[in-house]
């Protein structure tokens, strides 16, 4: 079963004196839910994301994980990040097994191995080297090492932005399918729209200076989701229009504190999610 994520009252300064980065973040995840969250770069939804892992704590509030403050990294939840992070000189066997051998989980280890190769669609690649392997089949080959620890939430940090779209879009549907068979709690942080629709049963959008919580959409689309559905382009539509009105916000605090950057805010250069 997945863990429920309590993010209660959380606020963030990387400095005592510093700017405040997050501000008041609440929201309840229940176990086994697919939470998204997206907004522009600076909104602090990687650093949110590093505190839920526990690499990283709040100047305010706190994180629980089924009950139990997060202070540091837990074998309960994993994190995937924009690269693989697989160790070039081991198998894909080997570096699959890393998790188990960390945790001390080495009964039947071969087994628990061999199950999430096959999982992840490469049962007859345990052999090769990670040289040998395409990116997509790399971030597989990480997933499976996260999968095989049986964690009760796992963190996705665009894991899927370096990829090309053919693949992303594979493994986007994979991951959906896997988390949500094996009733695994998944929290996504991406700029990337489809994506957040694609994988996240609620979607909560994020605005900047500082971090908050802007909107937070209900998705209801059945899975697999077709982008070409006409309930997928509604709620796409308003998503965005969520998104740009957080990007206003955003660019009228902007303003405020710095009143040279009106000119150049009036110029109406449009903004990438």
């Amino acid at each position: 079963m997945g863990a429920a994520v309590q993010i209660n009252a959380i606020s963030h300064r990387f400095s005592r004196q510093g700017p405040l980065v997050l501000d008041d973040l609440n929201l309840d995840i229940g176990a086994g839910e697919r939470v998204a969250l997206i907004g522009e770069s600076g909104c602090g939804k990687s650093t949110l994301l590093h505190m839920l892992a526990g690499l990283s704590l709040p100047s305010d509030g706190c994180i629980r994980v089924n009950g139990r403050q997060v202070t540091r990294p837990h074998s309960d939840w994993n994190m995937m990040f924009q690269r693989p992070a697989l160790y070039p000189w081991l198998s894909v066997t080997q570096n699959v097994a890393l998790g188990l051998q960390f945790t001390g989980q080495s009964k039947g280890l071969k087994e628990r191995v061999d199950e999430m190769l096959a999982l992840v669609g490469l049962g007859n690649r345990g052999n090769d080297r990670i040289q040998d392997l395409s990116g997509g089949q790399q971030q597989r080959v990480a997933l499976a090492r996260s999968l095989a620890v049986k964690p009760k939430l796992i963190l996705l940090d665009e894991p899927f932005s370096a990829l090309d779209p053919f693949t992303r879009r594979s493994l986007q549907l994979e991951v959906s399918r896997i988390a949500h068979d094996q009733k695994i709690t998944l929290v996504l942080v991406t700029h990337d729209i489809d994506e957040a629709i694609t994988m996240g049963d609620r979607i909560v959008v994020m605005g900047r200076n500082p971090g908050t919580f802007r909107a937070v959409l209900d998705n209801r689309l059945p899975s697999p989701r077709n982008p070409m559905h006409p309930d997928f382009v509604a709620l796409r539509r308003s998503v965005m229009q969520h998104f740009e009105a957080s990007m206003e916000v955003s660019s009228e605090t902007d303003a405020a504190a710095d009143p040279a950057a009106m000119p150049y805010l009036a110029q109406g250069e449009s903004a990438h999610v």
